[in-house]
């Protein structure tokens, strides 16, 4: 299995970005999957989950009502649609399998740098 993230930038505060996370394989369609972000000098974590049939969702506080995380099974891929971002939101974003347990090994992820 093969994650690529892409769609990340430099970004002004209350600016927007749409990240995607292509998933090679056939097992797509049957995983929960997440976006996690690891900001400099701080641990990678959780940040939204979706299920498989994107039946339920959901997010840390910190994001929530400014993020929204959709897939399509059809192309395997994964999206976060990134709202009012601000400066605590740089990091580098990851999306893999979620819980986070599950997770075998890491794409690059794809850079978020928000700052005027």
């Amino acid at each position: 299995v093969q994650l690529v993230e892409s769609g990340g930038g430099l970004v002004q505060p209350g600016g927007s970005l749409r990240l995607s996370c292509a998933f090679s394989g056939s097992t797509f369609r049957l995983k929960a999957m997440g976006w996690y972000r690891q900001a400099p000098g701080k641990q990678r974590e959780y940040i939204a989950a979706i299920t498989s049939s994107s039946s339920t969702k959901s997010y840390e506080d910190s994001v929530k009502g400014r993020f929204t995380i959709s897939r399509d099974n059809a192309e395997n891929t994964l999206y976060l649609q990134m709202n009012n971002l601000k400066p605590q939101d740089t990091a580098v974003y990851y999306c893999n399998a979620y819980p986070q347990i599950l997770v075998v090994s890491w794409g690059r992820g794809t850079q978020v740098t928000v700052s005027s």
